[in-house]
């Protein structure tokens, strides 16, 4: 049994262009994000899935519809929520500290390791449900590093470290392989 899965992140938010960390909160595309979005078709084969799925949360479903078109049927799956940085949603981000929060939840939010053990029950179900298939996910940061985690096999310390958010390394899309 085996699931590829390639991870497209959300276009630029605002919150985004202001620093801040949008977390459970809806989030706004920017000009940017819209521009991005649409322009994924150019750097990607967008025509390649068996399904897609994309996190509930606005600025995950406004990003799908963009990338994949009004009438791409996409599945929204709140377990690929943002990590809900509770009382600092929204907050800049200098004050959200993902290291401090591996394991110890956000103050009246979760853990990545909550975001992880999310993602491993969505995992089990794609494993379950969509063996031998190829899946387009359009998600989040803490989505993806949890992935980094389960298909990887990387701590949370290396997933951390090594996010293409802190090197500048962007890429149309990530692979990934369940088994």
């Amino acid at each position: 049994m085996s699931v590829k899965i390639t991870y497209f992140v959300h276009g630029t938010t605002t919150d985004n262009l202001n620093d801040c960390s949008t977390g459970w909160l809806p989030g706004e595309l920017s000009e940017l994000g819209i521009k991005q979005s649409k322009e994924l078709k150019d750097f990607a084969d967008l025509n390649n899935f068996d399904v897609i799925f994309s996190s509930d949360l606005k600025r995950a479903v406004d990003s799908a519809l963009l990338n994949f078109g009004e009438n791409a049927k996409i599945i929204q799956d709140e377990r690929l929520r943002e990590c809900n940085y509770g009382d600092l949603n929204g907050f800049p981000s200098e004050k959200v500290v993902d290291e401090d929060h591996i394991s110890e939840p956000f103050p009246n939010g979760e853990s990545l390791k909550d975001v992880e053990k999310r993602l491993r029950n969505f995992c089990d179900f794609l494993i379950e449900n969509y063996d031998g298939k190829h899946v387009a996910i359009v998600a989040h940061k803490a989505p993806q590093l949890a992935l980094e985690v389960i298909a990887n096999g990387k701590t949370w310390e290396q997933s951390l470290a090594d996010d293409w958010r802190k090197l500048r390394e962007w890429q149309p899309g990530w692979n990934y392989y369940l088994s």
